[in-house]
């Protein structure tokens, strides 16, 4: 069973750094996309981030240069450094996992996912 937990969220100050891990289990296709979505209150969720078992990076344009999608597959970790925060940022954040890395990007739908970790809060103030 394939299970993806976040950790790390909390509260920063507006241009301040916060960095997000979501550790998996039970994942062990040898292809596979992992991507960073998040969904702010009222909006639709958007993803922000990907990384495919090859290392390519896509970044939403909203988070493009602040923020950095890495792994560590010793560690069977997914990360997100987010730097020079916003409040517009303030949003839950959740980590995906899906087999294969075909059209592994920031356009690949929400159903072109199978497993989703329960999301971590992330508040950025003024």
């Amino acid at each position: 069973q394939v299970q993806l937990a976040e950790s790390g969220g909390g509260s920063g100050q507006a241009g301040g750094s916060l960095r997000l891990s979501c550790k998996a289990s039970g994942f062990t296709y040898s292809e596979y996309c992992m991507a960073w979505f998040r969904q702010a209150p009222g909006k639709k969720r958007e993803t922000i981030a990907t990384i495919d078992s090859d290392g390519s990076r896509s970044y939403a344009e909203s988070v493009k240069d602040r923020f950095t999608i890495s792994q560590d597959n010793a560690e069977n970790s997914l990360y997100l450094q987010m730097n020079t925060l916003k409040p517009q940022d303030t949003a839950m954040y959740y980590c995906a996992a899906a087999a294969g890395r075909v059209y592994c990007s920031t356009y690949r739908p929400e159903k072109g996912f199978n497993y989703w970790g329960q999301g971590t809060q992330v508040t950025v103030s003024d």
